[in-house]
C-alpha cells in the first residue's frame, strides 16, 4: 500500500510539473501569438479622401491580423479624447489617431504614456513640445503640398504682369493640413506681389462647405482669377458654385486643389480643375507595419513621409483608369 501510494504521489508530482511547464510555454506562446489590438480614432468621414483612408486602415488591419477598435470622431476633438481614454481603459496595445486639430492633446497623450500604451499619429501632426508622448508620425508633408500648389500658380502666370486675385478655401480651422497648406502656398506666391489672396475662409474640408463659401466669395468679389482649395471636395463644391454663377470653372476661374481623389481627378481630366497636388490616403499598410514594430519595442523613425506626386489634365486622364480611390 505504501509503495502504491508513493507511486501515485510521484506520478501526480510529475504531471503537475509537466502541467506547470506546459502552462508556462502556453502562456509564453500565447503572448507571442496573441493578436495585437490597435485602437484607432478617425477624424470623421468629411471627404472622399477620408473615406478612402478609413477603408485602407480597416483593410490593412485585417490583412495584418491586427484586432482593430475603430472610432469615428465626427470632426470633434472631444470625441477623439473620449475615444483615446476608452482605448486606454480597454488596455489596447497601440493607439493611433488622426488629430482633428493640432492643439490640446498633451493631457490625454500623457495618460496613454503613463499606461505604457504607445501612440502613433497618422495623417496629421500635433503641436506638443513633448515629442515623447508619441512614437512616430506617418503622413504627408502638408507644407510641401502648399508649395507645390504655389509653384504651379507662379509658373502658370509667369508671363503676366497683371494682378492675380486668389480665393482660398481653407481646411478645418486649427488642423495641421489647413495651417501647413496655407503656409507653403503663401511662402511661394509671396515672392511676387502680383499674387494677392483677396478672400480666404474655411470650408471644413467638405463639399457642402466649399460650395457655400464659394457662393459668398462670388457675391463679394467679381474679379477672382484663381481658386486654391485645400482639398478636392471643397474644390468640387466650389465648382458647383462657379457653374451656378454662370462662369466656367477651369477657364474663368482656374482651380488648384490638393488630394487627387477620383472625383477630383475626373474634374481635372474634364478641364474643370487645372492642377492637383496629390495627398495619398492609402496609409493602412505602412501604419500596420509601424504598429507591429512599436508593439515589439523596436525603434521607428520619428517621421515617416508618404511619397506623392502632382497631376496636370493629361496626367489625370492617364492615371484615372487605375486610380484606387
Amino acid at each position: 500500500m505504501l509503495r502504491r501510494a508513493t507511486a501515485v504521489l510521484l506520478a501526480g508530482l510529475v504531471v503537475a510539473s509537466l502541467s506547470a511547464c506546459g502552462g508556462d510555454e502556453g502562456d509564453s506562446g500565447g503572448a507571442k501569438d496573441e493578436k495585437i489590438t490597435l485602437g484607432f480614432s478617425q477624424v470623421g468621414a468629411e471627404s472622399g479622401w477620408r473615406t478612402a483612408n478609413t477603408t485602407s486602415i480597416q483593410d490593412a488591419a485585417k490583412a495584418a491580423g491586427i484586432d482593430l477598435k475603430f472610432s469615428d470622431a465626427q470632426q470633434k476633438q472631444e470625441n477623439q479624447i473620449k475615444a483615446i481614454r476608452s482605448f486606454i481603459q480597454q488596455r489596447v496595445d497601440v493607439i493611433a489617431f488622426s488629430p482633428v486639430v493640432e492643439s490640446g492633446w498633451d493631457t490625454v497623450l500623457k495618460e496613454a504614456k503613463d499606461n505604457n500604451i504607445p501612440v502613433i499619429l497618422t495623417d496629421r501632426a500635433v503641436d506638443s513640445k513633448d515629442t515623447s508622448l508619441y512614437k512616430t508620425f506617418i503622413g504627408s508633408d502638408f507644407v510641401l503640398e502648399g508649395k507645390k500648389a504655389g509653384e504651379w500658380l507662379v509658373e502658370e502666370y509667369k508671363d503676366s504682369t497683371d494682378q492675380v486675385n486668389i480665393a482660398e478655401l481653407q481646411g478645418t480651422t486649427g488642423s495641421a493640413p489647413a495651417i501647413d497648406r496655407k503656409q507653403g502656398f503663401t511662402e511661394v506666391i509671396g515672392a511676387d506681389p502680383k499674387f494677392k489672396i483677396i478672400a480666404s475662409q474655411t470650408g471644413d474640408f467638405t463639399r457642402a462647405g466649399g460650395k457655400e463659401v464659394m457662393e459668398a466669395f462670388l457675391k463679394a468679389h467679381k474679379d477672382i482669377d484663381v481658386l486654391y482649395a485645400h482639398n478636392d471636395d471643397m474644390g468640387l463644391g466650389a465648382l458647383e458654385a462657379i457653374e451656378g454663377a454662370g462662369l466656367t470653372p477651369g477657364k474663368d476661374i482656374k482651380i488648384v486643389t490638393v488630394d487627387a481623389v477620383r472625383d477630383g481627378m475626373k474634374a481635372l481630366a474634364d478641364g474643370k480643375f487645372n492642377y492637383i497636388v496629390e495627398c495619398s490616403p492609402l496609409l493602412g499598410p505602412q501604419l500596420m507595419e509601424l504598429v507591429k514594430k512599436v508593439d515589439a519595442g523596436e525603434t521607428v523613425p520619428e517621421r515617416v513621409v508618404t511619397e506623392e506626386t502632382t497631376f496636370t489634365q493629361e496626367q489625370a486622364k492617364a492615371a484615372l483608369p487605375e486610380r484606387q480611390y
